[in-house]
């Protein structure tokens, strides 16, 4: 399994704002827009991304982070067994995606995502 992305998630009611902040003023495009959650980055550069979202779809609330694997079963699978609660799913989602939410050592809420064949 290897870890493909990581993104940071920012909670925040009024999604429309962070346009101003992310896209108008730092030039990032809008790369994806749920409604509930928009990505800002940069085309082709998956390294530089962050997401503003008033929840964390499916009724869940917004994760501190997403992380993006090659290998949603075995990251599941290596979590329980290092002792991890997986809090919510796997589950796949109708956006395209199979995920999970577990927290880590700090309490943080991360998002393991596979993006869907």
């Amino acid at each position: 399994m290897k870890v493909q992305r990581i993104v940071a998630n920012i909670g925040a009611e009024n999604i429309a704002a962070a346009k101003r902040f992310y896209q108008d003023v730092l030039g990032l495009d809008l790369l994806m827009d749920h409604g509930w959650i928009a990505t800002f980055g940069l085309p082709g550069l998956m390294n530089i991304q962050i997401s503003v979202a008033s929840e964390g779809g499916s009724g869940t609330p917004v994760p501190d982070l997403s992380i993006e694997v090659d290998n949603l079963d075995e990251a599941a699978q290596r979590m329980q067994q290092a002792g991890f609660r997986i809090e919510y799913g796997p589950a796949d989602e109708p956006w395209g995606v199979r995920r999970f939410y577990v927290r880590d050592p700090f309490g943080k809420l991360v998002n393991i995502l596979a993006h869907k064949s």
